[in-house]
């Protein structure tokens, strides 16, 4: 930081190191966390949870804002609910949603995004004095996280040579496996970053297989393979954490199956389309989509027959029934946003948990 020769300041130790650190270049010295004291008064670090509800419970917390009362404050942590168990306390600010820094976003946008996660949300918080200590300092809370803390799913499909990795692991030792990856192969295209840590294969955790068993598996795999990986730093995050990685966290921007966001505006034959419930391939109860009109706004947007609902405005539908769903569809007069996907994707996800 530049400093201004005053006199008076050379003899003046403390205030010359308080100079040196600015926060606006982030935190250059590791050592230098949050954790420092200053003035006198220790900031506490921020805490993950990871919270996994079933599709009829809620996650035990509302989130406000607040006059006078900067960031997304959690509160009404239910007494026994899920938050509360885990450790959630009223007054913690939030930070992170699933891996995105968001105290800086609109609060609507980070409601949506705990709604749109579905089930299962990993949530970085800081408590509240700490959080107010930080920001009259001017820290930029985003430096005090890991800037990726999600694991990653690829899909990937063998060519002549292979799938294009190898995988090592300590002589005897079962479930530690690490993949070096072949320049330019399949699992290069398909996102596995070498040096990455195996945790699932096809759905199915590794952490019980032998070398020998894996390789197996492998085989039997024939064409394609969807792998679990994680970096060394992701899994030292969640170990520490005590959380364990699982696919519901994943960053899935690699895989070939993809979501599709449908926008229509209401004409005067409606937006032609039946909504019917029916059984997943789960087991659970799903709305699915049919009776697709040609011509209509819901073919114009892309909406195929036998395509299941997941979202409706930006909210997950998970747990809801059918007349619930209708009622959400019909919330405004001529318009609705839907998130969809198709049976090959929905197989698939189900296939990988």
């Amino acid at each position: 930081a530049a400093m201004k020769q005053t006199k008076g300041l050379e003899g003046d130790k403390k205030s010359i190191i308080k100079f040196e650190f600015n926060p606006k270049d982030g935190i250059d010295n590791p050592a230098l966390s949050l954790a420092e004291d200053t003035d006198g008064e220790s900031l506490g670090e921020p805490r993950f949870y990871l919270l996994s509800k079933g599709s009829t419970e809620t996650f035990g917390f509302c989130l406000h804002e607040e006059l006078g009362c900067q960031g997304h404050v959690i509160r009404e942590v239910e007494l026994g609910g899920l938050a509360q168990r885990r450790g959630l306390q009223d007054g913690d600010r939030l930070l992170q949603v699933n891996g995105h820094f968001v105290d800086h976003m609109d609060h609507r946008k980070v409601v949506q995004k705990i709604k749109a996660s579905g089930n299962q949300v990993l949530l970085a918080v800081l408590d509240g004095g700490s959080y107010e200590a930080a920001k009259a300092l001017g820290r930029d809370l985003s430096q005090l996280l890991p800037a990726n803390v999600r694991p990653r799913l690829c899909h990937i499909t063998r060519d002549k040579s292979g799938f294009g990795f190898t995988v090592s692991g300590p002589e005897g030792m079962r479930g530690t496996f690490q993949l070096s990856v072949q320049q330019d192969g399949p699992a290069e295209r398909a996102g596995v970053p070498t040096g990455s840590w195996l945790l699932e294969l096809n759905g199915a955790s590794v952490r019980s297989y032998s070398h020998a068993q894996l390789t197996k598996k492998l085989k039997q795999s024939s064409s394609k393979v969807t792998l679990l990986v994680a970096s060394s730093a992701v899994e030292e995050f969640y170990r520490l954490q005590g959380m364990q990685v699982t696919a519901a966290v994943a960053d899935t921007s690699w895989l070939p199956f993809k979501v599709r966001e449908l926008h229509m505006v209401k004409g005067p034959a409606g937006y032609g389309f039946l909504l019917k419930e029916d059984d997943c391939r789960s087991g659970a109860t799903g709305q699915f989509l049919w009776d697709v009109d040609a011509g209509l706004p819901a073919e114009q947007a892309g909406m195929r027959e036998g395509d299941r609902l997941l979202a409706v405005n930006g909210e997950s539908i998970e747990g809801l029934d059918h007349f619930e769903t209708v009622r959400r569809i019909r919330a405004h007069e001529d318009w609705v946003t839907l998130v969809v996907i198709d049976p090959a994707g929905d197989e698939f996800y189900h296939s990988v948990g």
